[in-house]
Formats: C-alpha cells, sequence, structure tokens
C-alpha cells in the first residue's frame, strides 16, 4: 500500500496562505525556470529549475489519489473537475456541492470524514500514494496518525500570520527522520518521512 503525503508550500514561519487564502509568493517558483512540468493535468504546465523539475517528476509520478478539504475545493473550483495530481480526488466535506456543473469528474465527496476520505483514496491509489492538502486536514491526520510523510517547499518568505501548514494541531510533538533537501531557486523541496510520535 502507498504512502499518504501531506504537502505544500510554505513560509519559513509556517504558514501556506495568508489570512485571505492568497498564496502570494508562495507559488513564484513554479514559474521561475526554463524546464516544463505538468502533474495529473497535462494543459497545467509549471516551468521550474531543473532540480525542482526533478523533485516534482519523482514525487508526483506516484501519486494515485489526493484528499482535499471543502475550502480548497471552493478557492479552485475543483480545478474545473480535473485533478490537480493524481487520478482521483476525495473531497472532505459536510455537503456535496449543489449544481457544480462536472458531474463527470473524478471527484467523490465524502461526507463521513477524514479517517473515511483517506481509507476511501488508499483503496482508490493501490500501491501508489495519496497526497494529502496541508492545514487543518493534516494536523487532523497527524493527531490521528494516518500521515507517513511531509512535503514542505519552504519559500523564503515570512506571512507572519495565516494559514498553518498544519491547521490548528496542537497534539503531542510528531518526530520526522532527516530531510531530503532539493535546493531550487526560491524554494528548498524538504521531504520527511514521519518517525514517531513524541
Amino acid at each position: 500500500m502507498g504512502k499518504v503525503i501531506a504537502s505544500a508550500a510554505m513560509s519559513v514561519d509556517g504558514f501556506v496562505a495568508d489570512i485571505h487564502d492568497a498564496v502570494g509568493p508562495l507559488f513564484d517558483w513554479y514559474g521561475n525556470g526554463d524546464v516544463e512540468v505538468t502533474g495529473a493535468d497535462p494543459d497545467r504546465v509549471f516551468r521550474t529549475t531543473e532540480a525542482t523539475a526533478g523533485y516534482l517528476r519523482a514525487h508526483w509520478a506516484n501519486i494515485g489519489a489526493a484528499v482535499i478539504g471543502r475550502r480548497l475545493f471552493d478557492l479552485t473550483n475543483g480545478w474545473n473537475g480535473r485533478p490537480a495530481i493524481g487520478d482521483h480526488v476525495f473531497v472532505v466535506t459536510h455537503e456535496a456541492p449543489a449544481g457544480w456543473p462536472f458531474t463527470g469528474a473524478p471527484f467523490t465527496f465524502v461526507t463521513g470524514g477524514l479517517a473515511s476520505a483517506i481509507t476511501q483514496a488508499r483503496a482508490f491509489a493501490g500501491s501508489r500514494d495519496v497526497a494529502l492538502t496541508a492545514g487543518n486536514l493534516t494536523g487532523q491526520a497527524l493527531a490521528a496518525g494516518l500521515v507517513d510523510e511531509l512535503s514542505v517547499s519552504l519559500v523564503p518568505v515570512v506571512f507572519g500570520s495565516g494559514v498553518r501548514f498544519v491547521g490548528d494541531y496542537a497534539g503531542p510533538p510528531v518526530l520526522l527522520d532527516n530531510p531530503q533537501v532539493v535546493q531550487g531557486d526560491r524554494v528548498t523541496h524538504l521531504h520527511y518521512r514521519v518517525s514517531k510520535r513524541g
């Protein structure tokens, strides 16, 4: 079975978006190089450095499914029915959206909670990995022991406030192994394996 990997671009003070859900310079590195990279949507082309492209290709190639929250779904309109990475998206929500026009898209709206969404995503992905969006979902998944790895694309900016990578997590310390480190341009990719709970 694959791994559950929580991932996001993050400021050095731990935020994945500002208080208005804007990412500001956190995504600038997706367009500051000359190497083309795509995820699941071939029309969404990024241009990064060679180092970043190699990291993304290796990471994204094994993603079978993604688990996101309703907030991200609403902010992106579910990427117009085309998953950013992986073949299927499982959306944790209290209620499926009414009138979303992409009814045949590979999206499942899970009203049974985060654990159910991760279980369904892992079953779909099989031996491939599951990507988990940062924020409150990652905090909840960490608290429940459901995260295997963290993928942090650290951007040299300080936000001061906003949406934290681990949301409102206030549980015990979670120890991580030493990271794999890939240095890009205006971003440092840090990939950690969850070692044990403190």
